[in-house]
This record gives C-alpha cells, sequence and structure tokens, in this order.
C-alpha cells in the first residue's frame, strides 16, 4: 500500500491541483474521496485531521499535510525529479507570487462564481433543515456569506460582479507573463500552471471563459495545459457528470450575464 494517502473530492479545484502534481510526479496514491454536500468535511473523524473543514489534506507515512497549496511544493520535495518550482530562483519566486495570488482571493472569487452560477442549484435542491444544518456546522464565516448572497441573489450577488473582475484581471496578467515566456513563471511547466488549471477548466465550464479566448496566448497556453497527460490523470477523468450536467444548463445564462457586466472589454 502507498505512504500517500490523498483526502479528497472529485470537483473540487483545490483537489484537482493536488492530484495534476501527483500524476506530473508519477506518484502512487491511495484515494479517500469526500462528499462535500453530504457534509464529509464536516464529519468529526474528518475535522480531526482537518479543522477547517476543507479538502485535500495529504497522510503520508502517518503525518498530515493540509492546504493544498502547500501540499503541491511537499511533493515537489517528495519527489524532486521532475522540478516543477522553476530552474532558479526567480523563476521560483514568480510561480509563488502566482501560488500566492490565488490563496489570497482569487479561489474565493472562483468560489463565488461557481456558487452564484451552478452550485446554488444543489444547495437549493437540499431540505432547508439540512441546508441551516450545513451552513451553521460551516467554520468559515465568508464562505457561509457567500453561500447565502449566491441562494438569495444568484448572478445578482453583490460579490458576482467583483469576482468576475478580479479574474479578468489574473487573465490580463497571465497575457503579459505569457508574452515573456511559454509558461506563468518561465520556460518550464511549474505548479503555477499546475495551479490554476483546474480553475480555467471551472471558468469554462461555467461559460466564464470569454476572457481567456479573447486573448490568444492565454488561449493557446490553456490548450497546451490542459493537454498535458497530468491534467488528463489528475483533473478530466474526476470530473462529475452531475455537475457537468448543472454547468451545461447554466453555460448560457452565465456567459450573457457575464457578458453585460463586463461589457466590451474583456
Amino acid at each position: 500500500m502507498t505512504e500517500l494517502t490523498l483526502y479528497h473530492n472529485d470537483m473540487s479545484v483545490c483537489s484537482a491541483k493536488v492530484r495534476m502534481t501527483l500524476a506530473e510526479k508519477a506518484l502512487e496514491w491511495e484515494s479517500v474521496h469526500l462528499d462535500l454536500r453530504a457534509g464529509d468535511a464536516q464529519a468529526p473523524e474528518y475535522v480531526a485531521l482537518n479543522p477547517n473543514q476543507v479538502v485535500p489534506t495529504l497522510l503520508h507515512g502517518g503525518r498530515l499535510v493540509p492546504e493544498s497549496t502547500v501540499i503541491c511544493e511537499y511533493l515537489d520535495d517528495v519527489r524532486p525529479d521532475p522540478p516543477l518550482r522553476g530552474a532558479d530562483p526567480h523563476a521560483r519566486a514568480q510561480m509563488r507570487l502566482w501560488t500566492k495570488r490565488l490563496d489570497e482571493g482569487a479561489h474565493a472569487a472562483a468560489g463565488m462564481l461557481s456558487l452564484c452560477v451552478a452550485f446554488r442549484e444543489q444547495h437549493l435542491d437540499r431540505d432547508p433543515d439540512a441546508l441551516r444544518r450545513y451552513l451553521a456546522a460551516m467554520v468559515d464565516a465568508a464562505r457561509r456569506e457567500r453561500i447565502a448572497q449566491a441562494l438569495e441573489f444568484a448572478m445578482d450577488a453583490p460579490g458576482f460582479a467583483p469576482a468576475l473582475a478580479r479574474w479578468q484581471a489574473i487573465v490580463a496578467d497571465m497575457d503579459a507573463a505569457l508574452a515573456r515566456g511559454r509558461w506563468l513563471a518561465g520556460e518550464a511547466c511549474t505548479l503555477a500552471d499546475i495551479a490554476y488549471a483546474p480553475y480555467l477548466a471551472r471558468l469554462e465550464h461555467l461559460g466564464l471563459d470569454d476572457m481567456v479566448r479573447a486573448r490568444p496566448r492565454v488561449a493557446e497556453w490553456w490548450l497546451r495545459l490542459a493537454a498535458r497527460p497530468a491534467f488528463q490523470e489528475g483533473v478530466t477523468r474526476w470530473f462529475n457528470p452531475a455537475y457537468l450536467a448543472l454547468f451545461e444548463r447554466q453555460r448560457e445564462r452565465a456567459r450573457a450575464h457575464a457578458r453585460r457586466v463586463l461589457g466590451g472589454d474583456r
């Protein structure tokens, strides 16, 4: 049995970037899949591993490593070849600036977009009492507020437009970075590119990818990234058909709404 065990969720973007890193490293791992809508991340046995009630969590030889950004760098230490942090100190710094940006607001913004476009439908289908218990047990107050906004206002939620604008700015900065090299942190694919791969897939699924297609360098980078075998292994093969169907039902409405929000400058 492998020493690596990953507690994760199929459609979690944070889980996906860790799975892609595992695939790039050709590391074997044991899967413990959590149903987030069923409250598995709030179960006492999981909270004992991760008090923040989020996925993923890595267990390696009996030692816990939480937080997806930290897990990816940890895996690069566990198996340094192929290296995924850049060839020199500057490239490594650029890689960390990109992943830091995700952790400092871009991830939450993507969550807001996902909630307002699609995931609110899942929550609204729940028994009201079960939904109240689910929200009450959530330790992340900001996430609870995002869900509440999405449930009440859908894409008219106060947080939707700022979240969309944040990702528009990120894509513009990706375009500038890709003018200097083939990948976000230089000439080699790094953890920066891997970290953003599931988020670009999510924008595409939600119909919010006009901003990507409007920038040829970003669109070409995204195609190269999605064609990597590790993307197929760590991201695509875990796509949940029920979620994909939900995204498809909402996609054109979301695309039209995003165009109104952003206007002609995509």
